[in-house]
């Protein structure tokens, strides 16, 4: 009797096993086009994305494991792609920037599992008074050098920062500034279509800003073309700043 259905039942299998490896086929193609598209997506999000990290910030801070001759308060072991992905994962948009020092500045506070970088400055006391350093220095060679006071890293018994004051500035506000210390290459926001560019990381242990030095409030009162921003000195924020920084020193 089963002989009798036994070819129904060869070609039922047979068709059944040709279904199943068709539609085996289109799950595999469905997969693979679902990659594609989100390689896609991913790439077109690091093209465009709302923060990238500028020039400046690149030749003080590092983001490289190769860097050696930075402090450990400076030097960000971590490539720029990786930086920029982890920063620009923590906002969605625009209106999660935190306020800065005028309209053209912003932050972004992040925790730091990401790099080893310690915190950027420490609290003066007897014991460590006597090592505190101080001389003229610029950030680049086209800044007007400024008076400061500093640890040696080698000196500090920091520990590793546990968040990162990601500082940005316009793309616009950065454009200004480059024109203005005679900079004529496109800036890093321009290339690639950023509003913000990270013009500063500051390794810290709070996440809320920390006053800005004194004697950087006097460099942007000064103007662009000396290195400076431009931004009025306050009289109120200048005392802030002073009433801070006497008890702390950067370490570098």
């Amino acid at each position: 009797m089963l002989l009798k259905y036994a070819p129904i039942i060869e070609k039922g299998c047979c068709n059944f096993i040709i279904a199943f490896h068709f539609l085996r086929n289109c799950f595999a193609l469905a997969h693979s086009i679902e990659q594609h598209i989100q390689q896609i997506f991913m790439a077109a999000t690091a093209a465009k994305r709302l923060i990238v990290v500028d020039a400046f910030c690149l030749g003080r801070q590092g983001f490289s494991k190769t860097n050696a001759h930075l402090s450990k308060s400076h030097h960000l072991d971590v490539s720029v792609d990786a930086f920029e992905a982890h920063v620009n994962a923590a906002v969605s948009s625009e209106s999660d920037l935190k306020p800065g020092y005028a309209p053209f500045c912003k932050h972004v506070f992040v925790k730091n599992d990401i790099t080893s970088a310690r915190v950027a400055a420490l609290r003066i006391t007897p014991e460590n008074e006597a090592l505190l350093k101080s001389g003229y220095e610029a950030r680049n060679e086209k800044e007007l050098p400024v008076l400061g006071r500093w640890f040696d890293a080698k000196d500090a018994d920091a520990p590793v920062a546990t968040f990162l004051d990601v500082i940005l500035y316009s793309r616009d506000q950065i454009r200004k500034e480059n024109e203005a210390m005679g900079v004529t290459a496109p800036s890093r926001c321009e290339e690639h279509d950023a509003p913000w560019g990270v013009v500063s990381v500051k390794p810290q242990d709070c996440d809320h800003e920390l006053p800005m030095q004194p004697i950087t409030m006097m460099r942007n009162a000064l103007g662009r073309d000396q290195g400076g921003s431009g931004v009025e000195l306050s009289r109120a924020a200048y005392a802030e700043s002073v009433a801070f920084w006497k008890e702390y020193a950067v370490i570098k």
